[in-house]
């Protein structure tokens, strides 16, 4: 989002929101593995927490690039200047972190299986990839739609010349989104998902089966400057149907035991578009949910500014260096709960020193450029 545009505090809440959640998954480490409920709910939290930021961040690019595509003939200027936008918004924070990981991993002696590929975001391109910076999977899902989007539009208004321009671009999304489901559909047919571990690593963290999660944000975007009136009016019945299809997703399918080694053609396939489209359903509400009240806005949006930092640097760097001190089978529950506590502030001090000195630098000098 660029300076030019007001915080919108429901979008900076469901920016908190999902690093919170991110954070509770990979807390997991630090309480015993027979934590019933509680375990099993944090689980959940890292899976839609990274779904959140999917369609969140589709539909944060697809305001801007919609804006820049309408306006003037769209050139390659045009997508070269949505492209620089986001770069320096992403970009020098992760290679930042890369490198660290780079060296504790080198330091500790670790090899890292075809590191070239990180640098240019294909580490799960078209497979699984390795234990290094395992986060990263989700920025590479993010980094190719940046890309693909903005030649898309360029490749195809300069084949087809639309005369209507809004329409064009819906058609595009819906395009995208298609030939990104259908990808899915391919991987049905010539792989077999045996377990649901295999199809975390296989489907649900692959970036070909991922970016239609993004285009459907993009989607929801088109929608809210096009339907602005309904986009309003049933927003609230909107968030329901989010909320139905979530309750369906995570405790009616395992009601009716629908699981990867029984129906492989629903995990595989529609599973996760439906994932991103219950969310979806979520944005008419948060798009337009404010607050006057300081206590409840100023640590939302200070957590929402930071998220970037939290997420690259709270696993593969400060997490898995206290792994690599605590001795988790002879360590007391209070002291579990005090490694957290330090865990969490150590995070939260780190990610506002590099979004304060690092972040916000770069972003200022890309505006003022």
């Amino acid at each position: 989002m660029t300076n030019s545009n007001p915080r919108v505090f429901g979008l900076d809440l469901m920016r908190a929101m999902a690093i919170c959640m991110v954070l509770c998954s990979h807390i997991l480490w630090i309480y015993r593995p027979n934590d019933g409920l509680i375990k099993q709910l944090f689980a959940l939290f890292g899976f839609l927490g990274v779904e959140f930021f999917f369609v969140l961040s589709g539909f944060l690019i697809g305001k801007i690039l919609y804006s820049i595509y309408i306006k003037d003939d769209y050139t390659i200027k045009s997508a070269f200047y949505f492209l620089r936008r986001r770069w320096y918004r992403t970009l020098p924070n992760y290679y930042l972190v890369l490198i660290i990981n780079i060296i504790i991993s080198t330091s500790l002696g670790y090899s890292i299986p075809k590191l070239g590929l990180y640098f240019i975001f294909l580490q799960n391109g078209f497979s699984k990839m390795a234990t290094f910076f395992p986060e990263s999977w989700s920025l590479s899902v993010e980094e190719w739609a940046y890309l693909i989007l903005p030649i898309s539009l360029l490749t195809f208004s300069f084949l087809f010349k639309p005369k209507n321009k809004n329409r064009f671009f819906l058609l595009i999304i819906v395009l995208l989104i298609m030939l990104f489901i259908g990808l899915k559909i391919g991987h049905q047919i010539n792989t077999k998902i045996t377990t649901l571990d295999e199809w975390n690593e296989s489907v649900k963290a692959v970036m070909i089966y991922r970016l239609d999660a993004i285009f459907i944000g993009v989607l929801c975007a088109w929608i809210s400057i096009h339907y602005q009136k309904y986009w309003a009016k049933f927003k609230f019945h909107s968030a329901l149907i989010g909320l139905l299809i979530m309750i369906f997703m995570y405790f009616g399918m395992g009601l009716l035991r629908i699981f990867p080694e029984t129906h492989p053609f629903v995990w595989n396939v529609i599973y996760l578009p439906l994932a991103s489209l219950s969310i979806a359903f979520y944005m008419p509400f948060f798009s337009q949910l404010e607050t006057s009240i300081g206590i409840i806005k100023k640590p939302i949006e200070f957590i929402s500014k930071i998220s970037y930092s939290i997420y690259l640097f709270h696993y593969s760097v400060i997490l898995q260096l206290i792994m690599l001190i605590v001795d988790r089978e002879n360590t007391s529950l209070f002291q579990f709960h005090m490694i957290t506590a330090f865990y969490l502030i150590t995070l939260i001090v780190i990610s506002y020193v590099c979004y304060r000195f690092y972040e916000k630098p770069i972003m200022d000098f890309r505006d003022k450029n």
